[in-house]
């Protein structure tokens, strides 16, 4: 295997990623782009000076709530500084809710620095420093179980301000729900400023929450980017052309026409299945002066070969190349793991990386890092990498115009498309940004032109009901307190509509009452298996069980109901919570001959006496997963001490879905410990088994 191949792969493996002879694209571009080229270069500095939508939204958090919605990049974080300043000053408590623990840790970093380390906490699940600071950083599932246990004891969320960074995670099919129960739950006594991307109906949240909060929500819409984009496609033969008639983007822009006629075309840079030649796409974007550059492309996997095809384009300026090399040091120096990484010959030579979610976190810095800094040519990344990261370029490159959502791929929402457009310029860096589509297989050019001019996406209520929401509902609401909670939901409110707008135009129609209905589902389950009394009171067990916000509560309280977890063995009980961890079935094939006898015997007393729940569940209606010992025995040999390169090859998994195996099962852990006034030896069990997974890489330990 030749120096710079795809380590790791069988070369059988890569021949869908081999392309064909090379051929190698001559640099043009269409005439009408050298104007737009001339504009490239670097702003003047000039001193800042907010946007009028800034101020407006300053103006407006003082006398209602407020929805702040503006592109990618154009300063939305300013205003949240300013209105914590104003809060701080006063002596009151601040917390600022964003959806990725990397996002909070950049938060709580920046923060950090502007009010003063002592003046800020973090609260992650993973990270708790801090936590009586007057300004609080944290996820928003954790803001959500501060909301429930402010109900439970009667008592109010001691901060006088609430910030929702990201708030179009509203509409987030996997996590929505907890935004929406967040905007639910907060007392009308403290205001909420939300900060989001640009969405359609901005309008219609605004007056839900007005409806809900007995208070005004005040939308203050920005559309302009701060950086103007300009979109383009690229010829097979080299040649850059506009994407649009007018060049710049406008509301009704067509496609021009040598984009039309390349659309209509069989003209490929990447058929079938094979990937473009990537060093020579960089070749004529360096030509051009439109690097650095983001590829978005399909796969984790189209991401680590594509550093391959750049190989004869390696850097050619020696003091960069130095540069690169001495920062890439320093980064490293502290992290065996990503020192001896098997793509770090690509990055310090080729000046180019990959970055997707099958990578380790100190890795996935190292590239983020880089590439702000502007070390980097190009990063090929998942979409992923569109949401929540600081990752900008001048230029972002589109393979494909859908992406997956974890069960299929859909095409791109306007608004997935214009998140990952919003990496295209770099504010007081860039003067003009630029998106190119690379004809193939998988890029729809004719969606491509209609997501540049499309208007964002509504955002949809993504509410549903879980045995976690109903235990914890219950702690502190009766059953008819609940129904009434459900029909403030934003699902409610938008349902009400369509019934007025039906009534109005005299068409019967009568609102579905899918959330109460399956409420009442949730409930019975509870009280038939005794969570919850016939009153509608939670029981003993009922009462502890709530402490379990996780995704499988029920059966983890099943399993301490019958006494079958290793109460006193760290190693085994992350094991043990490492079954309900995975996302999906992941399989048995493990031969068990191979694994320790007593994570064997755990394993099948924990399935045994489970397996009649289960079959319940199930014939209930609820959704229920096979439990494998695979994930368990794959965190037991981490916890145990095996070198992590050992557990990589021993799981056949990549680095980063290790990772976030350990953490998740850290998170059950962590749930585990909070019921300490039940199984007290389970609580302590549990936090000594996060310290044994809490160790280089799955934490991120670098300088």
């Amino acid at each position: 295997m030749r120096r710079g191949r795809y380590y790791g792969k069988k070369d059988r493996e890569n021949k869908r990623f081999e392309t064909k002879a090379p051929v190698r694209l001559k640099p043009a571009a269409d005439k009408s782009l050298k104007r737009i080229f001339a504009e490239i270069g670097i702003p003047e500095q000039t001193p800042f000076i907010p946007d009028p939508f800034q101020l407006q939204a300053l103006e407006a958090v003082q006398e209602a709530d407020c929805l702040v919605t503006a592109p990618t990049g154009s300063g939305k974080t300013w205003i949240a500084v300013q209105a914590i300043t104003r809060i701080f000053q006063k002596k009151g408590k601040a917390w600022y809710a964003s959806p990725l623990k990397a996002l909070t840790n950049s938060k709580f970093q920046e923060f950090s620095d502007i009010f003063g380390p002592e003046n800020v906490g973090i609260l992650t699940g993973d990270r708790k420093e801090n936590a009586d600071a007057s300004i609080i950083v944290g996820t928003t599932e954790i803001l959500r179980n501060q909301l429930y246990d402010a109900m439970h004891l009667g008592e109010t969320l001691n901060t006088d301000f609430v910030i929702l960074d990201e708030a179009h995670f509203l509409g987030d099919e996997e996590r929505g729900v907890v935004w929406e129960e967040t905007m639910i739950y907060l007392p009308p006594r403290i205001p909420l400023l939300m900060l989001s991307a640009t969405i359609g109906n901005a309008h219609q949240i605004a007056d839900w929450l007005s409806t809900i909060r007995s208070r005004p929500c005040i939308v203050i819409e920005e559309t302009r980017r701060p950086v103007p984009l300009y979109p383009m496609v690229i010829d097979p033969s080299g040649m850059l052309l506009p994407l649009l008639g007018s060049v710049a983007v406008k509301e009704k822009s067509r496609m021009s026409k040598k984009a039309r006629e390349l659309a209509n075309s069989s003209k490929s840079l990447a058929s079938g299945r094979k990937l473009p030649p990537f060093g020579d796409i960089l070749h004529v974007l360096e030509t051009y002066n439109l690097l650095p550059a983001i590829f978005f492309l399909k796969s984790r996997s189209d991401c680590d070969y594509a550093l391959n095809l750049c190989e004869d384009y390696p850097l050619d300026d020696p003091q960069h190349r130095k540069r690169l090399r001495e920062r890439v040091r320093g980064i490293v120096r502290q992290s065996p793991h990503i020192a001896g990484h098997r793509q770090l010959k690509s990055l310090q030579h080729l000046g180019v990386g990959s970055h997707h979610s099958g990578q380790l976190p100190a890795w996935k810095l190292v590239i983020e890092t880089l590439m702000t800094e502007g070390l980097l040519k190009a990063v090929f990344a998942t979409s992923t990498v569109a949401a929540g990261v600081n990752f900008p370029a001048r230029t972002v490159v589109f393979l494909n115009t859908d992406r997956f959502n974890g069960t299929e791929f859909m095409p791109l929402s306007p608004t997935e498309f214009h998140q990952m457009t919003g990496r295209a310029g770099r504010r007081g860096m860039d003067q003009v940004g630029f998106a190119v589509g690379v004809p193939g297989r998988y890029l729809d050019p004719f969606l491509y032109a209609e997501l540049v001019t499309s208007d964002p996406s509504d955002v949809v209520s993504q509410i549903k009901i879980n045995f976690s929401m109903t235990l914890n509902l219950l702690l502190s609401h009766e059953p008819d307190q609940i129904e009434d909670i459900l029909t403030r939901s934003f699902a409610a409110y938008c349902l009400a509509e369509i019934q007025k707008k039906l009534k109005m135009k005299k068409i019967a129609y009568e609102a579905p009452s899918m959330l109460n209905d399956s409420f009442q589902a949730h409930l019975q389950f509870l009280q038939e298996t005794h969570y919850v009394s016939t009153n509608g009171e939670l029981t003993s067990a009922g009462l502890w069980a709530s402490r379990l916000r996780v995704d499988q509560p029920l059966l983890i309280a099943e399993g301490f109901r019958h006494g079958v977890f290793p109460n006193t063995n760290p190693e085994l009980l992350a094991a043990m919570m490492a079954l309900f961890a995975t996302e999906r079935d992941t399989g048995d094939a493990l031969n068990h001959r191979i694994l320790p006898e007593n994570l064997v015997r755990a394993f099948q007393l924990v399935r045994r006496t489970l397996r009649p729940f289960i079959e319940t569940m199930r014939l209930a209606g609820f959704e229920t997963r096979k439990l494998s010992i695979g994930p368990a025995a794959v965190v037991y040999a981490w916890a145990s001490g095996m070198a992590w390169e050992d557990v990589v090859t021993f799981s056949e998994s990549s680095e980063g879905d290790l990772v976030m195996l350990m953490l998740r099962t850290a998170d059950n852990l962590r749930h585990v410990h909070a019921l300490g006034q039940a199984f007290p030896d389970a609580a302590k069990t549990a936090m000594d088994a996060i310290d044994l997974l809490f160790r280089e890489p799955v934490v991120l330990d670098i300088g």
